[in-house]
């Protein structure tokens, strides 16, 4: 072979080389950051990890790295997600305070709709109006009856603009009640007083009402959502009891990836996020936080996103609650 043959065949191969050293692996090809948007030990940190730890199963084994990112009302998360790269390695386990409540009622650093790329759903628990099981009410009529009669009764919620605030502003709305709102800090305290007759209603998620509804230190009234509990089937939903509006209002999680993920992407995350819901393991686990697992496509969980953040946005509009006026 002559010098100019042989530096053209060196070329031919330099130039082939570079196409099989940047071939793209398979997607998913290392682990997936899996931000939460509280600490570590709460009912939204152990519904990451129970989900997680069966979708990297369904994933061919791949590792999610659960990154809880607490602090902000779920801001420093959200700008974390926001901000990340949009090659699928990074994802957000957003849910009704950080991607509904929250902007609603307060100024936050993101755009709840357009900085997100929707995954899917997780599920979602109702919430449960309960009162001081020493109160004279067992019905929905009789707790509108006793709060219309009783001026100076209250409600606690677990803080200002959260879903247990939120709800009872909506109910207010559409039964006229006028009842004071008393905001305290997480959910335990607002319970502490509830049982010791400080307050006398309440709209906690079912998961954190269970234990007082078992010891019965609680009544509860009537359940969001479209179906009665399993384990609490004697439990009215509101839509049974005509007061429309409450169906699709739960404690809701689901998954978010930076605004640009690409289409192929999603819907790799999405099919494998559908298929191990459906698994009797993931649903038994769910079942702690008394979650009912709801496979929807990436397009439907953004509908029902927008959806939840609109009707957050009227409630608080209509109610005058701006928690950053």
């Amino acid at each position: 072979m002559d010098r100019r043959s042989f530096l053209l065949s060196m070329g031919a191969g330099a130039i082939a080389l570079p196409s099989i050293s940047l071939g793209q692996d398979k997607y998913p090809a290392k682990p997936i950051s899996y931000i939460v948007p509280v600490a570590a030990g709460g009912g939204s940190d152990y519904v990451a990890r129970a989900t997680t730890s069966e979708w990297g199963k369904e994933m061919g084994n791949t590792t999610f790295v659960v990154e809880n990112l607490g602090g902000g009302g779920g801001v420093i998360a959200c700008q974390r997600t926001a901000r990340a790269p949009a090659d699928g390695y990074t994802l957000m386990q957003g849910y009704v305070a950080t991607l509904g409540t929250g902007p609603a009622t307060r100024k936050v650093s993101y755009d709840p709709l357009k900085d997100y790329t929707p995954v899917g759903m997780i599920g979602g628990t109702p919430n449960v109006l309960v009162v001081d099981a020493k109160l004279p009410i067992k019905t929905l009529a009789e707790f509108i009856d006793y709060f219309k009669r009783n001026g100076t009764s209250n409600y606690g919620s677990a803080g200002a603009g959260s879903l247990t605030h939120l709800l009872m502003e909506l109910l207010k709305q559409d039964t006229g009640l006028q009842t004071q709102h008393i905001a305290y800090k997480g959910i335990a305290p607002a319970f502490q007083d509830l049982v010791g007759g400080r307050t006398q209603a309440m709209f906690p998620g079912l998961a954190a009402a269970v234990p007082h509804l078992v010891s019965k230190t609680v009544r509860a009234i009537a359940l969001t959502g479209n179906k009665r509990s399993e384990r609490f089937p004697d439990i009215p939903t509101f839509e049974e009891l005509g007061v429309k509006g409450f169906d699709d209002v739960l404690q809701w999680y689901g998954v978010s990836g930076p605004r640009g993920l690409k289409d192929d992407i999603v819907k790799t995350l999405n099919d494998s996020l559908n298929a191990v819901l459906i698994t009797p393991e993931l649903e038994k686990r769910l079942q702690v936080e008394a979650i009912l697992p709801m496979p929807m496509s990436a397009q439907q969980f953004g509908a029902y996103v927008q959806k939840d953040l609109e009707r957050w946005k009227k409630v608080a509009q209509e109610q005058n609650i701006r928690l950053d006026a």
